[in-house]
């Protein structure tokens, strides 16, 4: 092979020399030049590929159900895609039950096989087979042939990529792919071929999965979707503030232990704690039915979701138990507020501030009355010191999360695939805010004697929150890091709470609501602004002509005339309440952000109704789809932050071949 120099001009020997052990290296993975050469051709079609679909989910909160539709049905897109195929050939019923057998293809196998009549079931495999095969083909197309080929389950990799790459309307080739599906049906894999080729459907159709953080809390089953995610194949996490109070009970933080404990029996959903994670809470249990057993605990009642089968009696002992585990919470705070004054949280120590004869509490001067005055476990005297049982409960509950193998193999998902803040491709994401002064400068924040802002308070977080977890506990700087994972939850100065306090033992004691009140910090807002949007990307070194900011927490109530887009389109706000307590108040069941070639799409959901709906039914979540910004020009892989590392792989590549040519290195 004749090597033209002129091909690349601005490779120099001095540049080769100085990469020379990088490029030996390089060349154990391309040690010919064919091989070399034949990967740059391939990366060089990559990127004039179309850029793959990214969908932003943010503040899931435990809704298992909702959440896997919405992906399994990719926000809607399988459905568009099954329509601009087969729009002229199924009628809508026809189009419905092909969406629904790519979502729950197992489910809608075994529905199908007790309806249809046995002697027209290879027909009806042979049809759907090769219409499954058309859709995948068309959800493929955008993908390297390499791409799609590592998606296939390796039982049927050759079988789907003979048929997606083979014609069936070529008259030559009618027969060879007939004769496949015929084969797949002949030898009984038919439903495994269906229920593989739908999950293969499922998982093109979506590229890249960003979290914004809320996974856990208030829905039922944070658990399962962990299992989804962590067996996804291609996701990121920016944490949010219950994902991070989960995070340091996995620590072993007892003030996030007992928070989680808390917010688990408020939304009656200990059923997480005891069969998710194996966590007992028979001893809190105990515990509870013995000191409140003269208490009716009504305050402490659970949020009773509907349809939960919970007799009176148990109600009872959950508001027990969410009483006890709410006291247990501020005395173990209280020690962490006095062990770390800089933490500036001293306003939050109220159990001192009870006057237990007249029933009131002075909180910032004013005089409140106490819906409930039944204190059986608090020492006027010593308020904040726990009782023998609380400390033994205390210490069961911290040995059962720390030794939570589950638990841990979810927080480690968490850590692996996940920090505060992501940036890619223009856009930059976090849960919740960035902490500002009321001028719009970043706020700086004192930790341990030093001042962070911006992006540099991010690192700053996400590096003590990892110290806490996988640093040994006999490290002195362990300790910190432990009591600040608890201050990230609620500190007024967290980047995933940024509010003046969090007003627990006032939502539960006070009926005042001007007490409970919690006031967000500036970035609330001061986001709103395309000026401030613009500071902090600049801040985050955003680049792009169309960069933006994409974040969650705080729901967007559509009720009240909110809107997600703000800022001039530099902002996305995209909490549209996939958590169930939420949707009276947004008015809606969750957003997608879309971000595909060719633009921006939010996706609006309506509620969901359940997995046996679906199948039998074909009933599937109504979305509506609006278009927030739209490209004139088709965004190809070269475009993307991946192109730029492909980019770098054939600049990388090019140098090897020079070293080839010119004999620096020598090839096979």
């Amino acid at each position: 092979m004749k090597y033209n120099q002129n091909n690349h001009k601005e490779i120099t020997e001095e540049v080769v020399m100085k990469d020379l052990r990088y490029l030996q290296l390089l060349s154990r993975s391309f040690p010919t030049i064919a091989a070399a050469s034949t990967e740059i051709i391939n990366l060089e079609a990559i990127l004039n590929l179309p850029k793959g679909t990214e969908h932003f989910l943010a503040d899931l909160h435990g809704e298992y159900e909702a959440v896997q539709h919405v992906l399994r049905n990719a926000s809607g897109n399988i459905k568009r895609k099954v329509d601009e195929i087969y729009g002229n050939e199924l009628n809508k019923e026809q189009q419905k039950e092909l969406c629904t057998l790519i979502y729950y293809p197992e489910q809608k196998l075994k529905l199908v096989k007790e309806e249809i009549n046995p002697d027209t079931l290879e027909d009806w495999f042979f049809t759907t087979i090769n219409r499954l095969v058309m859709v995948c083909r068309t959800v493929s197309s955008k993908y390297s042939r390499s791409k799609v080929s590592k998606a296939l389950p390796a039982d049927f990799s050759y079988i789907i990529q003979e048929l997606l790459h083979e014609n069936a309307v070529e008259p030559n080739k009618q027969a060879y792919v007939d004769v496949i599906v015929r084969t797949i049906i002949s030898t009984g894999r038919a439903e495994d071929f269906i229920t593989a080729i739908s999950m293969v459907i499922q998982r093109l159709v979506i590229d890249h999965l960003h979290i914004l953080g809320d996974v856990f809390d208030r829905g039922p089953s944070p658990d399962k979707i962990m299992d989804i995610l962590c067996n996804y194949h291609n996701f990121d996490i920016q944490w949010g503030n219950h994902d991070i109070l989960w995070m340091g009970a996995t620590c072993g933080n007892d003030c996030c232990i007992a928070n989680v404990v808390r917010l688990a029996l408020r939304y009656a959903n200990q059923s997480v704690l005891e069969d998710g994670y194996g966590i007992s809470l028979l001893p809190l249990a105990t515990f509870a039915m013995e000191a409140y057993a003269n208490d009716e605990c009504t305050k402490f009642m659970p949020i009773n979701n509907e349809g939960d089968p919970f007799t009176e009696k148990t109600l009872r002992m959950l508001a027990q138990m969410h009483k006890a585990i709410s006291i247990i919470q501020f005395k173990l705070e209280a020690q962490i507020i006095n062990r770390r004054p800089d933490f500036e949280m001293q306003d939050r120590l109220l159990l001192h501030r009870i006057n237990f004869d007249k029933g009131t509490i002075v909180i910032d001067n004013k005089e409140y009355v106490l819906n409930d005055t039944s204190f059986p476990t608090i020492d006027p005297k010593n308020p904040y010191k726990l009782t023998a049982d609380e400390q033994e409960i205390v210490q069961k509950l911290h040995n059962s999360f720390v030794s939570s193998e589950k638990l841990n193999r979810h927080t480690l998902c968490l850590f692996r695939n996940g920090c505060v803040y992501t940036v890619m491709n223009s856009n930059l994401l976090y849960h919740a805010s960035i902490p500002l002064n009321e001028d719009g400068t970043l706020k700086e924040v004192s930790i341990e004697g030093n001042t962070y802002k911006g992006e540099a308070l991010f690192k700053k977080v996400g590096s003590l929150l990892r110290e806490a977890y996988f640093n040994n506990s006999d490290n002195p700087h362990h300790s910190f890091a432990l009591d600040y994972a608890w201050y990230l939850w609620c500190g007024k100065d967290s980047p995933v709470f940024d509010k003046n306090k969090m007003a627990t033992f006032e939502a539960y004691f006070i009926d005042d609501k001007e007490a409970q009140k919690e006031v967000k910090g500036h970035y609330y807002t001061l986001r709103d602004r395309e000026d401030i949007c613009d500071m902090i990307l600049d801040e985050f070194g955003v680049t792009g002509p169309h960069r933006h900011i994409i974040n969650g927490h705080v729901p967007v109530r559509i009720l009240k005339g909110e809107q997600p887009i703000r800022a001039n389109g530099k902002m996305m706000v995209i909490d549209g309440g996939f958590s169930k307590a939420y949707q009276p108040k947004t008015g809606i069941a969750g957003y997608t952000l879309v971000y595909h070639s060719r633009g921006f799409q939010l996706v609006q959901h309506e509620p969901y109704t359940s997995i046996e709906q679906a199948v039998r039914e074909g009933h599937d979540i109504k979305s509506t789809t609006q278009i927030v910004e739209m490209s004139s020009r088709r965004m190809l892989v070269k475009d993307t932050d991946k192109g730029t590392e492909i980019k770098t792989q054939i600049a990388d590549l090019k140098k090897l071949l020079y070293a080839y040519h010119t004999g620096v290195i020598n090839a096979e």
